[in-house]
């Protein structure tokens, strides 16, 4: 995967700040970041209105929580931030509250450790509390001292943790290239974008200096979501289950699919009420390759979902639907070839009111499922791996389909079932 650019919005006045942002995003910059200053200028309107004016896009909320930390990463989260800043000079328990409340109203949590003393061993620290991305930064102050974010920090922190690590200070066209090659995933860009004459330039130029990075092997391992999507798609729900320990399963959900046809995508979480079919159509523009749309209606009866919403799902290379209620047009979403996992079919649809969200935790057939989980499904069922573990469970899982094959192989050689695992040998001695 490769590096995004954040452009961080450090100012005072949100209109003023709607203009650089445009041309930013014109120039290439994946991320908006809603600044503390903005915060604190114009409180969560700001955030609000980026997330309304860039839709497809991360917004960060840089609030650099320090006390109450579900409470501002609740407020942020409803009002459209996908992530929420946390001093890492806060108390654990408050940066742990983030992160649960986070996972219910599907934001993630950057810690950013700020004049922190030891930065690498609070990031390992702060990494075991299940934090999205961990920010070097150093501050505007020190970056007036002439100080920038130190690189042999970043690489002693990327070399000891799974967690993206993000970089902020003072970079410039000249010195990203060197965060990226030591392994910083986000990179944090303010005044050498929103200060030029020309911003969508300045930007362009940035994230051009940013491609044709290689990153080291041991960094591209932790973003390798292509390989997860290989290894999900050469094995069974059933040796999912196995490897899994029988968790993760969706039950009371039916397949509509061809034979042998295979679900794997990361989860787009939509929660909507009976028949209200407004806000899983509006999840098809928010969603990216790749995704997999899980709505929760609470098993309601009436149809959120049809052959229209997958037609246009395909469109936007989304893998397919699962939907804790009703779905409708069956046949043709069939002849599609688009996977589909419901509780029930019906021929009747509701209207598009526009409740719920998109992007929370939400409950489904049993099971938790957030934004950029792992969902599994076929003939036999359905899955949920939470993304911390997929990496495991896709390696454990490969390892009991390679041992069914070898299984497999002997018993087409002439043996059973009962005398390869040696049944009789292993049974309880009376």
């Amino acid at each position: 995967m490769e590096p995004v650019l954040q452009v961080a919005l450090d100012m005072m006045q949100l209109s003023r700040s709607i203009g650089i942002a445009d041309e930013a995003v014109a120039g290439g910059a994946d991320w908006v970041e809603v600044g503390t200053p903005l915060i604190k200028s114009e409180g969560a309107e700001a955030v609000r209105t980026m997330k309304r004016r860039f839709p497809g896009h991360r917004i960060i909320a840089d609030t650099k929580t320090m006390d109450t930390g579900a409470f501002e990463v609740e407020i942020m989260a409803k009002a459209g931030a996908n992530i929420v800043t946390v001093l890492g000079l806060a108390d654990d328990a408050t940066i742990s509250e983030a992160v649960e409340c986070g996972k219910k109203y599907g934001a993630g949590v950057m810690v950013d450790m700020i004049n922190v003393p030891n930065k690498v061993e609070r990031a390992l620290q702060v990494a075991k509390l299940g934090v999205e991305i961990i920010c070097l930064h150093m501050g505007i102050d020190s970056q007036m001292r002439g100080e920038s974010a130190p690189v042999d920090i970043l690489r002693e922190i990327v070399s000891k943790t799974d967690v993206p690590v993000a970089v902020a200070g003072g970079i410039t066209t000249e010195t990203v290239r060197e965060y990226v090659e030591a392994g910083a995933y986000d990179i944090i860009v303010g005044g050498a974008i929103t200060k030029t004459d020309d911003i969508k330039a300045s930007a362009k130029a940035i994230k051009d200096a940013m491609k044709g990075v290689e990153i080291p092997e041991t960094i591209a391992k932790k973003y390798t979501e292509d390989q997860l999507f290989e290894a999900f798609s050469k094995v069974s729900t059933c040796n999912i289950s196995d490897a899994y320990h029988k968790k993760g399963i969706i039950f009371g959900l039916h397949p509509y699919i061809k034979h042998r046809a295979k679900l794997v995508g990361r989860a787009l979480t939509v929660q909507t009420a009976n028949g209200d079919w407004g806000k899983p159509v509006e999840a098809i523009d928010l969603a990216k390759p790749g995704d997999v749309i899980v709505v929760d209606v609470g098993g309601a009866p009436m149809a959120v979902w049809g052959e229209l919403a997958s037609n246009s799902a395909m469109q936007m290379g989304v893998k397919g639907i699962v939907i804790d209620g009703a779905i409708r047009d069956i046949d043709d979403i069939i002849d599609l070839d688009f996977p589909a996992f419901a509780r029930t079919a019906v021929p009747c649809a509701g209207e598009a009111k526009g409740w719920g969200g998109i992007g929370i935790e939400i409950t489904v057939g049993g099971q938790r499922v957030r934004t950029g989980d792992w969902i599994i499904g076929d003939e036999s069922g359905l899955i949920v791996v939470p993304k911390e573990e997929a990496v495991e469970v896709a390696n454990r899982a490969l390892d009991v389909h390679e041992h069914e094959t070898r299984t497999r192989a002997e018993i087409n050689r002439g043996s059973t079932l009962s005398k390869v695992n040696e049944l009789a040998k292993w049974e309880p001695v009376q």
